[in-house]
């Protein structure tokens, strides 16, 4: 996907976009994907980079949820775990089974989590990811070695899936792309055109690489911005009252001695009354997540330090080395749209399920929802913005639409695994070079040439892009991270066309971006 063509797509057009969809995370590109694939004529513009908020920042799991089935949600259960094996079925190279052990201290731990997890292989189906049962004391050990031993019951093992949210947001981004939808980061909305009688039918967005202002019409426009959704509807109705309640949580990442198998850890109840995983995650250990309100949505939230606190010594719990602020190589923080009453202080109460509001005007707005059910909520979503739009109805194709790099062998390619049918020509674009074959850094797993596919394919425009979502490396390793942004810049700089100037003040912006995700250790 090429930026520039994208724009001038835009600028060139006069007829009016059947929908325009503003937000370019989880929930906004799979709008984006539903209507295209149905063969609406979609624009989709994002303030920042796709996935560049909640969508990147995730638990890394596609998942029925367990805590969900504790609070007597049947239907979002049962919901979620169709739409786990729909996501798979459509991704093999992005999702795949993870084995989950609850491990059991307490004589009752076994029989109660065993039956609730029975039930939840029950409500899964023929969407089911493997059947749950119970593990002898060494059986748990043998899976995860590096649990405390002392009153060690045995464990459950059940069995859930796993992703990369920002490779599948990129990937979905060009699934859209191919579908015909027409898509532009770094394009935020400022500002709503309505006709005579009051009704939105177009935006005006900034594009933030140049400082100038578009105008577009539109004939139904959705607000898919999630966190940020309230801001864009006091942009249609300055008095609109709060939707979002929102909720920050919290991941810390270690190195893989703290979980050196192929299985996770799940804790079914803290003592915040959440739900604690453990999980391997691209050769690193990742642990959450927190439950905390706020106040207000940024694009860089923050951990607090009683976050990463909590987050350590939950997981000095269970493991036998209790890990430390020291062995923290990054912490990165997300931010849910839960949908609420702004005065409720419990957002993890909060529902998972989403919302579609329509204004007086004709902003549609979707909230809340998860990661797992947004081809779902993407379904919901057009529908009723075709009906809303007043166009001719067409049905859902996405159900059995393969998402971009569709690939059932994916493990054949290495590194380039979660590329899927892409490493091919990743690795011929390797080839071409020795330069682009050296990794950016010896502490991370991409590669020069990776940096030259991200600009040229994937719509990457500052090292930010390339170092948190195009991969993963700020969210494994931030301090190397830092110390490959210079590298990063020059190659970026080089396929772009930009100056000395824009390499330096690239790693300088890159570096106050990663400062959010190392912990203090003082």
């Amino acid at each position: 996907m090429n930026r520039d063509e994208m724009l001038s797509r835009i600028l060139d057009r006069t007829e009016p976009w059947e929908m325009l969809v503003v937000g370019g995370g989880a929930t906004g590109i799979g709008i984006a994907v539903d209507a295209a694939s149905r063969g609406y004529d979609v624009l989709l513009v994002e303030q920042s980079d796709f996935g560049k908020g909640t969508s990147s920042r995730s638990t890394k799991l596609v998942h029925g949820g367990v805590r969900y089935l504790q609070q007597g949600n049947i239907t979002l259960v049962m919901e979620a775990l169709k739409e786990r094996g729909i996501l798979r079925d459509n991704a093999p190279h992005l999702v795949h089974d993870l084995a989950f052990i609850v491990p059991n201290y307490d004589w009752w731990e076994a029989p109660f989590y065993g039956i609730g997890l029975k039930v939840y292989d029950l409500l899964a189906g023929r969407y089911g990811f493997g059947p749950s049962k119970m593990l002898s004391t060494d059986e748990t050990l043998k899976r995860i070695p590096t649990l405390k031993t002392k009153g060690l019951r045995g464990g459950v093992i059940y069995y859930d899936g796993q992703f990369d949210d920002a490779r599948l947001l990129i990937n979905l981004m060009r699934t859209a792309a191919e579908q015909g939808a027409t898509l532009l980061n770094y394009a935020g909305v400022v500002a709503f055109e309505h006709d005579s009688a009051g009704f939105i039918n177009g935006a005006v967005f900034e594009d933030q690489e140049t400082g100038k202002e578009h105008r577009i019409k539109a004939k139904v426009v959705i607000n898919a911005t999630g966190p940020f959704a309230d801001q864009l509807r006091k942009l249609d109705e300055a008095d609109v009252p709060a939707l979002i309640s929102p909720s920050q949580g919290v991941h810390l990442v270690f190195d893989n001695s703290f979980l050196p198998g192929d299985s996770a850890i799940m804790v079914p109840h803290t003592k915040d009354g959440r739900v604690m995983f453990a999980i391997p995650y691209l050769g690193a250990t990742l642990v959450g997540t927190t439950d905390t309100p706020i106040s207000e949505s940024t694009l860089e939230p923050r951990a607090l330090p009683e976050e990463i606190d909590f987050i350590l010594e939950t997981a000095g719990l269970y493991l036998q080395k209790a890990p430390s602020r020291e062995n923290v190589l990054s912490v990165f923080t997300g931010i849910r749209p839960l949908v609420g009453a702004s005065d409720d202080k419990n957002t993890a109460s909060l529902s998972r399920d989403h919302t579609i509001l329509i204004s007086n005007s004709g902003l549609l707005t979707i909230a809340g929802g998860k990661w797992t059910t947004y081809r779902q909520m993407a379904e919901d979503c057009v529908s009723h913005a075709a009906t809303l739009a007043g166009l001719d109805a067409r049905p859902c194709v996405t159900k059995r639409l393969n998402i971009h790099g569709y690939h059932k062998s994916p493990q054949k390619f290495g590194a380039l695994a979660l590329y899927g049918s892409d490493a091919p020509a990743i690795q011929d674009l390797l080839r071409a070079d020795p330069v682009r074959q050296e990794p950016i850094h010896p502490a991370l797993t991409a590669r020069c040439g990776e940096v030259v596919w991200a600009v040229r394919f994937e719509g990457a425009r500052t090292v930010d892009d390339f170092l948190a979502r195009r991969t993963r490396s700020l969210f494994l390793n931030a301090k190397a991270a830092v110390e490959a942004a210079p590298k990063v810049a020059a190659l970026m700089a080089a396929e772009l066309g930009y100056s000395e100037q824009w390499e330096q003040e690239q790693a300088e912006a890159f570096t106050r971006i990663a400062g959010h995700y190392l912990p203090a250790t003082d």
